[in-house]
């Protein structure tokens, strides 16, 4: 039995009827070469099977480098993402190096700021922002300058970005709705809602589809105080206390991005006699204890392990790819309750 050989640079040149040279300047994403060539070249690469394929998604035939923006700050779940993000590209031999930078907030200026420090090595950046004016044009000239760009965790849809990596937001929030009705099996009253930041886009939708499908599913429930804290604890702690403070019999909390810890510690610490049912978002350390202590009800996941891997994956397939977008695909959410907590 015979063993097929390895594509070669000549091989994909006499494939497309370009020169070695133009073949090698796409390859290694070189300037000079126009776009359409980029496109014959990487057409009969694919073909001729050069680049390697992982899940469906075509690699670049060298190794990348790539670096990631994240608002890490105290929050549990980003700890997690960028910990999972350094561990898989280090095992990725198409990844030449990987860096992330910790973003001082979650303002425009903090990603500008954070930008400056970019590697003229970089082939790829994967970001965490706030879908704003200023961002858009920031992530817009990273992109020009000819770095691929993906969307992580909250979408910037305006902004040139060849992937968004992330759960279906506005199903998420529609899904907590659904929880919370179905937990609260047609009783009447107030619920509280905690926002991190409208200013992420997918906290506004969350809250959006979490509204919507009070109004059509569960109109016996309404939302009594629904508290921006910008994903700050004592933020959240704070409007919880104020919650249960105005509405002694408060049927339930939905707490939509970060916070988390703020709202189990006003629970604990005032313990009502009937607790509210409280749902939020990620499977963390700590999350995991409130689920476990019956403080949480339900966590749902976006999956800090399989967001890290796929972003990686994108921005590689992005590199290697000659289309300015990859083929749109969620990652599919996680519903955690106390009996189903997995172990990573």
């Amino acid at each position: 039995m015979t063993t097929a050989m390895k594509a070669t640079v000549a091989d994909i040149a006499r494939s497309c009827g370009l020169s070695t040279a133009t073949v090698d300047r796409v390859l290694n994403n070189r300037a000079g070469a126009s776009a359409a060539n980029r496109q014959r070249v990487m057409e009969a690469a694919k073909q001729l099977g050069y680049l390697p394929v992982v899940d469906q998604v075509t690699l670049p035939s060298r190794p990348a480098h790539l670096e990631f923006f994240l608002p890490i700050g105290a929050n549990g779940f980003m700890v997690d993402l960028a910990g999972h993000i350094e561990d898989y590209a280090a095992r990725l031999p198409l990844v030449a190096s990987c860096r992330i930078h910790n973003l001082a907030g979650i303002s425009p200026a903090a990603l500008q700021a954070a930008v400056e420090n970019l590697s003229l090595k970089a082939n790829g950046v994967g970001v965490i922002a706030v879908d704003h004016p200023r961002t858009r044009n920031i992530l817009r000239d990273v992109v020009e300058a000819g770095i691929r760009l993906v969307t992580l965790v909250s979408d910037v849809p305006a902004a040139p970005r060849s992937a968004y990596v992330g759960i279906d937001n506005r199903v998420a929030g529609r899904t907590a709705a659904l929880l919370m009705g179905r937990f609260l099996n047609g009783h009447k009253g107030h619920l509280a809602m905690v926002v991190g930041s409208r200013s992420y886009r997918g906290h506004e939708e969350r809250e959006m589809g979490f509204r919507s499908v009070l109004s059509e599913e569960f109109p016996n429930l309404t939302v009594s105080s629904a508290v921006e804290i910008n994903d700050e604890p004592e933020g959240s702690y704070a409007a919880t206390m104020q919650a249960l403070h105005n509405e002694p019999d408060l049927l339930g909390i939905y707490c939509v991005g970060a916070g988390r810890s703020g709202v189990a510690r006003a629970l604990l610490e005032t313990r009502p006699k009937k607790k509210p049912v409280f749902i939020c978002h990620d499977l963390t350390k700590e999350t995991r204890g409130y689920l476990v202590d019956d403080l949480a009800d339900v966590v749902i996941d976006q999956n800090a392990r399989l967001i890290a891997e796929q972003s990686v994956i994108r921005l590689l397939g992005s590199i290697a790819s000659a289309a300015p977008y990859l083929t749109k695909k969620f990652i599919e959410p996680r519903l955690i309750f106390k009996e189903n907590v997995p172990v990573q």
